[in-house]
């Protein structure tokens, strides 16, 4: 599904440049789940943010179900992301201006998908995550483990097949990122291909895999079937 070859990331200051992420390379196989791991400004979110395709300025190869990434254009990274990439972020970034309803339509309104098929796509989702008496509330009005719940909900509307999440329980006490954990852990076995990025080892536990980051390098990649078995 996704392969990076030499990828790098560096920030020029003068005649020196300050390296963010150094010689990546990495395999990673549809349906795996798999939890990046490392120490604050190891390059952590920086990768994320290349393989969601928001970041465009690094050099290497990035091939995405055999697109070569790293030779398209704006256009076209940002349609492969809208066609096969779900986002979730530690802070939420849900619109406060929207209701419930309304955040889980944007993403679809983005696609060609009639309003009769979006209202029945986003009624599904409602009830799958059992946020229906939720739909017409403002995320203001919801508590933070709702708002990541909604945020997850928003991520997944349009079936994606990979979900990116970036420290998505980090705001949450523990149950609510217990329960995070178990919808993200319910996707994968159902065939979503997930990549968190997180600081815990309990989180990095419900998956196949641990991608450890030091200073901008790959500094171990893990099987981590035993844990993920054990959780499950």
């Amino acid at each position: 599904m996704i392969q990076l070859r030499n990828v790098e990331k560096f920030f020029e200051q003068g005649v020196s440049k300050t390296f963010v992420l150094r010689q990546i390379n990495l395999d990673i196989k549809e349906g795996e789940f798999v939890s990046i791991m490392g120490p604050s400004g190891a390059g952590k979110s920086t990768l994320l943010g290349i393989l969601g395709m928001f970041d465009s300025a690094w050099t290497g190869e990035y091939y995405f179900w055999g697109e070569p990434v790293h030779k398209l254009d704006r256009k076209k990274r940002i349609e492969l992301n809208k066609n096969y990439i779900g986002f979730v972020f530690q802070s939420y970034h849900l619109l406060d201006h929207l209701t419930v309803y309304e955040n889980l339509d944007i993403p679809l309104s983005y696609k060609d998908i009639k309003r009769q098929e979006r209202q029945s796509m986003v009624g599904d989702v409602l009830d799958r995550f059992q946020i229906v008496g939720k739909k017409d509330l403002y995320p203001n009005q919801l508590s933070g483990g709702q708002q990541q719940l909604v945020a997850v909900a928003r991520a997944v509307i349009a079936n994606p097949k990979l979900i990116l999440a970036d420290e998505p329980t980090g705001n949450l006490h523990s149950a609510q990122g217990r329960e995070i954990m178990e919808l993200f852990k319910r996707l994968n076995e159902e065939g979503v291909t997930i990549i968190q990025v997180t600081h815990s080892e309990t989180n990095a536990a419900y998956g196949d895999r641990i991608i450890q980051l030091v200073d901008g390098w790959v500094s171990g990649d893990t099987a981590r079937k035993e844990a993920a078995g054990a959780n499950r």
